[in-house]
């Protein structure tokens, strides 16, 4: 059943149904090179992403009794379930938006959940931003159980430790935070999420940014953003992040002369939120051998280099807080406020 107005979520100053919550690539970045053993671990001291934390969620997430966590399942009831138990664990605001799409014939239903952390300008829901990873799979096919470790539990997790983070010490404005369900097949629970928001407010005013998180654990090095050809106005304040110790911050994926799956403008959900006249930023790594193969489990992540990751990806959404003249030119270049 689709969700209808009256939840306590808002954004953009109004009751929200269920929830609200470049092809040049730059020189190499990464900060604490060559191995520094001091630099990385001063840094670690002063973190705000806990290692153990995203790897017990992953681990959780992608274990075979959540089946795959395809839309619909068993497993992704279960993932849901632990979703919702996290984010009520730090006493954030929680609630869910139930959808359905046609697949193959049939009708599907699909459940999206999100997070509230309200900022510190103490506006409810004004100019939010709205980060989203998508918590479903391929499921069980054929006998074996696709985990989908790095995609997307990976993104998943690094959302729930971004939700920790930013209940310690919130940003400016408001931030939704959005697991989206029923990515894989045709990005429907941000059609639906977007979709159902816009019948209420003109989703450019409410939503200032959406930052979206699909496969962020799987690298030697390298984090690349996709987004910043379409919103050439963010791309000065994350240049300006330091990166965590061993990542490398690349930026493509996104201009024409990326072609094929090479190019990642609609490979996930941001390209809703693009089509929809909003700001996006799309943090990934590139395919490894076991992208969508029974074989993405969390055994194969690097956990140090996971962490250093996602505490890039807060770097860089803290960055952005902090820019509000690089958002609103954004914003503008779509016609937005």
């Amino acid at each position: 059943m689709m969700w209808s107005p009256g939840s306590s979520f808002r954004l953009g100053g109004v009751a929200v149904a269920a929830f609200v919550a470049g092809s040049v690539v730059q020189p190499d970045r990464v900060a604490a090179q060559d191995g520094a053993p001091v630099a990385v671990a001063a840094e670690r001291r002063t973190a705000e992403v806990s290692e153990e934390s995203l790897m017990r969620d992953v681990r959780v997430l992608a274990h075979d009794s959540m089946a795959g966590r395809l839309v619909g399942s068993d497993g992704s009831r279960a993932a849901r379930r632990y979703i919702l138990s996290r984010l009520r664990a730090l006493g954030v605001e929680v609630d869910s938006q139930t959808f359905e799409f046609e697949r193959g014939g049939a009708a599907v239903t699909g459940v999206s959940v999100a997070g509230i952390v309200p900022g510190t300008d103490g506006v409810a829901g004004e100019d939010a931003f709205v980060l989203t990873a998508h918590y479903d799979h391929l499921g069980v096919r054929d006998g074996d159980v696709y985990n989908g470790a790095d995609d997307n539990a990976s993104g998943v997790a690094a959302l729930l430790a971004i939700a920790e983070a930013l209940n310690e010490r919130p940003l400016t404005r408001q931030v939704s935070l959005v697991f989206l369900d029923a990515e894989e097949g045709g990005l429907n629970g941000a059609r639906a999420f977007v979709d159902a928001v816009s019948q209420l407010v003109d989703v450019r005013e409410a939503m200032a940014l959406n930052v979206n998180l699909d496969m962020v654990s799987r690298s030697d090095s390298e984090l690349w953003v996709a987004g910043t050809y379409q919103n050439p106005a963010l791309r000065p304040v994350v240049e300006g992040v330091p990166p965590a110790a061993g990542v490398v911050l690349r930026f493509g994926h996104d201009s024409p002369e990326w072609t094929g799956s090479d190019n990642w403008s609609g490979a996930s959900d941001h390209a809703v939120f693009d089509r929809a006249g909003v700001p996006f930023l799309y943090f990934g790594v590139e395919d490894h051998p076991d992208y969508h193969r029974p074989t993405d489990d969390a055994e194969r992540i690097d956990p140090a280099w996971y962490r250093a990751s996602v505490e890039t990806i807060l770097r860089a959404v803290r960055a952005l807080d902090a820019a509000p003249e690089a958002i609103a030119a954004a914003r503008a270049a779509k016609g937005g406020r």
